[in-house]
């Protein structure tokens, strides 16, 4: 990548880092706002619950007082009684006497027309009925809310449920806990209304903020306009919007501060590359049956003169960009051969992998390059192992012919990082693998609730469709190494087994783990207990 577009880039990405922290904050502004007025909303409908059930006991406890008294029906002293009744209890309007299902008598005086005892729409816990839209001719007509008790009923004016004092842009509905709508205030949105009868809750609409709160017997929900949100969110907007700002020049600061490093950087690759400042550590691979090392992957590091380490993650991609690749796949070739050379021929089961950048698989170089290193080493084809990631693959057509190759010249081929691009498939069914690698984020999702977690399976099904060895990255956790044995994978690497090491400390390591394990594995009795070894003949 050139000077210029690095400059070009890093300033798209200051402008970025600068803008998205802000649209962050703007969302989060936005976000608390309605949250706050969810909570005001939600308050208000308890609010509301408290005074219906104030409103309810008042009328049942009347109630229970005229199912209680022993007079004579309808009588002047039982009518008496009752205007007493409902005279003490501020939400009752009438009392009526019902006898053989038919009212008999009010606090206004006897009844002599046929009314039926009204059936309830909802009965609650303690046995009372509830008939909604009961329309007397002493109210006027007006409907009325009956609450029944024994040879009693009650007459509630609804909207007293409702009485509550909130911001005039707040209406309110009660409902039994079924959702039959008991009463409401002018105003409500009759779909939402019904909506939330059905499926009470919290939300945003496109014009209406809502939110319910439900007791034993009732269900209040209190709405209010989506402008009600343009004060609350201008409050909050003095608490995220200055974070945001902090946060936008904190972003472009720091890539500001990259790009200038990175710009810098390059030229201290290739000094460091001349100077031969990049080594090796080697990560063991673990044979997950019998425990034993079969092997590594050999990782390249890079330390400044003055002691600091670069991370791969950073020069890498770096080298890639610059041209520089290359000659990193020839130093870690030769650094390979020099420091394992001893161990491979002392055990001809172990191998090393060694990772190729798209540009190896492409030109197919490297094969030459791993052929002349390996000339009068004792080092046998089938102890080096290649690895590419996805990106390697990107020319599909030269990638299979270099990786054939590869195959016909013993090595044996593995696809790295598994399932973290978009055509993992693709590359297993046109491309001559013999092993697959599964990415670290698959292993840590072991067990989790994460939405990868269950790809891993399917990932390690396939592979064994496919006649695939299978290679679990980053296993760190006894839950993970327990998962991978029951799903009967090979081969394991990670921290839970060793960091990677340099090169006198893994040779340490691999010969402490064959005098552990070994034994484990002459009884396994396994033909394929070498990762990798194929049948050469008939290969293309």
């Amino acid at each position: 990548m050139s000077r210029l577009r690095v400059i070009i880039g890093g300033t798209v990405l200051a402008v970025l880092a600068a803008a998205v922290p802000i649209a962050v904050m703007v969302y989060a502004t936005w976000d608390r706002a309605v949250s706050v007025e969810q909570q005001r909303l939600h308050a208000i409908a308890e609010r509301s619950l408290r005074r219906t059930e104030v409103s309810y006991q008042e009328a049942l406890a009347a109630l229970k007082s005229a199912e209680a008294t022993v007079l004579p029906a309808c009588g002047a002293e039982h009518i008496q009684r009752m205007q007493t009744l409902v005279m003490t209890t501020p939400s009752s309007d009438q009392m009526g006497y019902f006898e053989g299902g038919k009212l008999r008598c009010t606090s206004w005086g006897p009844f002599l027309r046929d009314v039926d005892q009204p059936t309830p729409d909802h009965v609650t816990s303690d046995g009372v009925g509830i008939t909604v839209d009961v329309r007397p001719e002493a109210a006027g007509r007006r409907p009325m809310l009956s609450i029944m008790y024994g040879s009693y009923d009650v007459l509630v004016d609804p909207r007293r449920f409702v009485d509550v004092i909130v911001d005039p842009d707040v209406r309110l509905a009660l409902a039994s806990p079924d959702g039959r709508l008991l009463t409401q205030q002018d105003g409500m949105d009759p779909t939402l209304l019904q909506k939330l009868l059905r499926e009470p809750g919290e939300g945003l609409d496109r014009d209406t903020l809502y939110a319910s709160a439900r007791s034993g017997e009732w269900l209040a929900i209190a709405t209010a306009p989506r402008t009600a949100l343009a004060a609350t969110f201008r409050q909050q907007a003095w608490l995220f919007v200055p974070l945001g700002l902090l946060m936008a020049a904190a972003g472009a600061g720091l890539v500001i501060w990259l790009s200038r490093r990175r710009l810098s950087m390059r030229g201290e690759l290739r000094i460091a590359i001349r100077r031969r400042e990049l080594y090796l550590h080697y990560q063991p691979i673990i044979e997950l049956d019998t425990g034993i090392c079969v092997g590594a992957e050999a990782l390249v590091r890079w330390q400044r003169p003055d002691g600091t380490q670069v991370r791969p993650d950073l020069f890498i991609p770096l080298a890639e960009e610059a041209g520089m690749i290359a000659a990193i796949t020839d130093l870690v070739i030769e650094n390979v051969v020099a420091d394992m050379r001893e161990l491979l021929a002392e055990d001809r089961s172990a191998h090393i992998a060694i990772n190729l950048a798209a540009e190896d698989i492409s030109s197919g170089r490297a094969l030459k390059v791993i052929s002349q290193r390996m000339a009068g080493s004792g080092i046998l084809p089938q102890q080096i192992w290649l690895e590419a990631t996805e990106h390697g693959f990107l020319d599909i057509d030269r990638a299979r012919t270099m990786l054939a190759a590869a195959r016909r010249a013993g090595h044996s081929v593995a696809i790295d990082d598994f399932g973290v691009g978009y055509s993992s498939l693709q590359y297993l069914q046109q491309l001559p693998l013999d092993a697959l690698k599964i990415d670290k984020s698959f292993i840590d999702a072991i067990g989790t609730e994460s939405a990868t977690s269950p790809v891993t399976p399917h990932i390690i099904g396939m592979a064994r469709e496919l006649g695939l060895w299978v290679v679990a990255e980053g296993v760190e956790t006894e839950a993970q190494l327990a998962y991978l044995h029951s799903q009967h994978v090979q081969f394991g690497q990670g921290w839970l087994f060793s960091r990677p090491l340099p090169r006198d400390e893994f040779i340490a390591f691999h010969r402490k783990r064959q005098q552990q394990y070994g034994a484990a594995r002459e009884h396994m009795q396994n033909p394929r207990s070498v990762p990798f070894e194929r049948e050469q003949a008939g290969e293309e």
